[in-house]
């Protein structure tokens, strides 16, 4: 509280008086996440140069290093379009001296619900301002990783399945993170289990924001996608420089959300969780629009202050991204506390247990905390490097042209797949799935997927599969025998061309 009085106090000091903050979308079926700062007279806060915290506050708070982060591609699913993006875009990145991000160079792309560069949507109506949301995405992602591709899905609107969709086209178009900074609210006798696929992309974390409405949004009940099996969902927290080794603090934001899902199960990792079904949130970033962040808008007038879980959701995302967690789950959220900052003080609501006040471990409105970059990382590059085979499983039965797909553990940063000693494919982000020459004669074969990480370490599976024989051709159209012969299941295939492999990486790249 003293932090939050001190702050206030530092606003009307500065001449930067506020009276409040409201949402910034209010009409479809699906909402934005975002609360923007307004002044006493009611209307938006824009100002000539930015006032809420930039780049920098951000990668001081989160112990991120944009200088040893990871190429990824961060999607942001958004609802409308938005003619002035790219240039708004611009604006704030020159502002802050962060790269340049454009169409042209290739970090930027803008596609409709389907994946497709044209048609795209419209602006959004008067008093449902999409682009203040999808500012606020696309300069989040900008601040918790300069140098990560931008990816922007417009749904149609809010009120279909555009946001839904949209997702799918993420994921198609091979997304490392998907962020959804909305949310719609579940309904008893409604299950949104129905919409579960739409969010079903193994290897591709997606994460969604838990609500600006406080516990259970008031009564109102549940906000999914934050409830969803397959998503990481994403709290809000007030966010204060402070004394001590981080610098900052964090409590929980009062208007963050959190609830107890209607129809989604309980994971098993939910131990504390007083709910009967899955709740949210699972990690949290800076949320709160009185301790906001720096967003431009030109027809908002210029620089906003902005939060909501809107903001928090694409800096988890982007930090999970960039540190090579792009695979993420749930799950694996719940196996990092180490890696979090936790947040043990805050409330968002009168329920009494855990479920709206912040505490230590997980909690409601915070989850497990707020990400700690660096530690994030680390464990993405220090972790022990292991890799395995999904399918087929050994000693199967295959036709020609079968596809291998392979898991490997998030501090790989090469996989490859050899054939009888031969390395046949390569790939250096998930999914792992490889496809086998059609050549391949029928016959025993020796498969073998190995990993690589940054410091060169190598991790081997190894599989027996056979090859059946193909329909035999018709007479008028001989085929060749050629392909890769029978394995002479050599074990150690695999360790003696990593060799090459490990070389041929080291090599610098014209």
């Amino acid at each position: 509280m003293l932090q939050r009085i001190v702050f206030v106090v530092w606003l009307f000091a500065t001449g930067n008086a506020v009276a409040d903050s409201r949402a910034v979308c209010r009409g479809g079926r699906m909402q934005c996440l975002s609360h923007v700062q307004v002044a006493p007279d009611g209307r938006i806060r824009a100002d000539l140069v930015p006032n809420g915290f930039g780049p920098a506050d951000l990668q001081s708070a989160y112990a991120i290093d944009p200088s040893a982060q990871k190429a990824a591609t961060i999607a942001i699913v958004d609802a409308y379009g938005y003619a002035n993006l790219e240039s708004d875009l611009a604006q704030y990145r020159a502002q802050f001296g962060l790269p340049l991000c454009t169409r042209a160079n290739g970090c930027l792309a803008i596609v409709n619900q389907q994946g497709q560069a044209a048609p795209l949507p419209p602006d959004p109506p008067p008093g449902d301002d999409w682009t203040i949301e999808t500012a606020l995405d696309v300069d989040m992602a900008s601040a918790a990783c300069p140098r990560c591709k931008i990816l922007v899905v417009q749904g149609d609107d809010d009120m279909g399945d555009g946001l839904l969709v949209g997702n799918d086209a993420a994921a198609a178009l091979h997304a490392t993170t998907i962020s959804n900074s909305w949310s719609m609210v579940e309904v008893a006798g409604s299950p949104v289990t129905v919409f579960e696929p739409h969010f079903t992309h193994p290897g591709i974390a997606i994460f969604a924001s838990s609500g600006d409405s406080g516990f259970d949004r008031g009564g109102a009940g549940p906000e999914y996608p934050a409830t969803s099996a397959h998503v990481i969902g994403v709290g809000g927290t007030s966010l204060f420089r402070a004394a001590g080794a981080r610098g900052w603090a964090e409590t929980a934001w009062n208007l963050g959300g959190s609830a107890c899902s209607l129809s989604i199960p309980k994971p098993a990792f939910q131990t504390t969780s007083p709910c009967a079904f899955r709740a949210s949130s699972d990690v949290s970033a800076v949320g709160d629009p009185m301790t906001g962040v720096a967003v431009f808008n030109a027809n908002a007038g210029g620089w906003l202050i902005l939060g909501g879980t809107s903001a928090a959701s694409p800096i988890v995302a982007t930090i999970f991204g960039a540190a090579g967690l792009g695979d993420a789950t749930p799950a694996d959220v719940a196996q990092r506390t180490s890696a979090l900052f936790d947040v043990t003080s805050g409330s968002n609501g009168p329920c009494g247990n855990v479920l709206c006040n912040a505490g230590a471990g997980w909690d409601g409105p915070t989850g497990y905390g707020t990400p700690n970059a660096a530690a994030l990382a680390g464990g993405s590059t220090g972790g022990t490097l292991a890799v395995q085979i999904a399918a087929p499983h050994d000693g199967a039965t295959v036709s020609p042209g079968f596809t291998v797909d392979a898991m490997a553990s998030a501090n790989a940063v090469e996989v490859a797949l050899a054939i009888d000693g031969t390395i046949v494919a390569t790939a250096t982000a998930p999914p792992y799935t490889f496809r086998t020459p059609l050549a391949l004669v029928p016959g025993t074969h020796d498969l073998q997927v190995g990993a690589i990480d940054a410091a060169n370490n190598l991790a081997v599976a190894e599989i027996h599969v056979v090859v059946s024989a193909p329909p035999p051709p018709p007479p008028d159209d001989p085929q060749s025998s050629s392909g890769c012969g029978a394995g002479d299941h050599n074990g150690w295939a695999f360790a003696v061309i990593a060799v090459g492999w490990i070389a041929a990486r080291r090599r610098p790249r014209g």
